[in-house]
């Protein structure tokens, strides 16, 4: 089995991210990107699974455990990490990968296949919604509307203090308690904890939802659709796998709705868990993207 160490690398975006690495050089890499608010142990399973077959490459994104934590708001905006992404690519020397992502992971995944097709090869997305749908959804679907009020919630700048008040642990607690077994979170719940207290961790983190620019709506309001909701949307260029965790609260299976149509060529896994399912369901994850790169890429 390949050992996975962690590297430091020091991007031409300004940033500097730890990055866990295994797996010989030589062959077909694949990147994962973890979401919130987690890291590269996202990943932990299929780094070990996959790094004897795979050249394997998780970073801790912007903002997480010890990578870098620019202080400015606009320095979470999505684009920022899909530049991270592809300067960690071109400082690893690798041209084309597929690109593997969760949660916020996932968006960045999503937003780089878009801008970047030319760089990734086939596309996996674990729990993380298409951008068009998840707009669409915010307004059209309440339920999806109702479940994602948290991202408010996130943006609120008092919280922070609000964590501080009842302290870490508890709102390790109150985080995960609706959306993943505690029980199969164990021992890392230790981790989560040493890298949620690194000094202004907290705050970049929840910078992602605040730099973002999805519209969530109040449940009472009715705001002006973005008008990207009513144009053409360009399509996923490459080889598209969707694995997605069902019994997910927070993401709905509504995401899946429609997904045809803007991504062409698409295979949707559906799995048993909640929304954590790279570590909730290691095995299902693990062997849906074997099965995906073994297949031969469409002519």
């Amino acid at each position: 089995m390949s050992d996975i160490t962690t590297r430091r690398f020091a991007l031409p975006t300004g940033v500097e991210l730890d990055v866990a690495i295994a797996g010989d050089a030589a062959n077909d890499a694949i990147i994962f990107l973890h979401g919130f608010p987690e890291s590269h142990r996202t990943w932990r399973h299929q780094l070990a699974a996959l790094a004897d077959d795979f050249h394997v490459i998780a970073p801790d994104q912007r903002g997480f455990a010890a990578s870098s934590k620019p202080p400015a708001l606009g320095d979470y905006s999505p684009d920022k990490p899909v530049a991270d992404l592809i300067a960690l690519a071109d400082t690893l020397g690798i041209e084309r990968f597929t690109l593997v992502g969760h949660d916020w992971g996932g968006a960045i995944a999503w937003m780089a296949a878009l801008a970047h097709p030319d760089r990734i090869a086939r596309l996996v997305i674990v729990n993380a919604p298409h951008p068009f749908l998840f707009q669409k959804t915010l307004f059209d679907d309440m339920d999806q509307r109702a479940a994602s009020q948290y991202i408010t919630a996130f943006r609120n700048p008092g919280l922070e203090m609000f964590i501080d008040s009842i302290g870490m642990e508890k709102f390790f607690d109150t985080t995960f308690e609706k959306h993943a077994d505690l029980a199969k979170v164990g021992a890392e719940k230790a981790v989560y904890l040493e890298q949620w207290s690194q000094p202004g961790a907290m705050t970049a983190m929840l910078n992602w939802y605040r730099a973002s620019a999805i519209i969530v709506p109040g449940m009472d309001e009715t705001p002006e659709r973005p008008a990207f909701l009513s144009a053409p949307f360009p399509p996923v260029a490459m080889p598209t796998l969707v694995i997605w965790g069902m019994e997910d609260k927070a993401l709905l299976p509504s995401q899946l709705d429609g997904l045809e149509a803007l991504v062409p060529q698409l295979t949707i896994t559906k799995v048993d868990a909640g929304h954590f399912v790279p570590w909730e369901n290691p095995e299902a994850v693990t062997n849906a993207i074997r099965a995906f790169l073994a297949a031969p890429v469409p002519a």
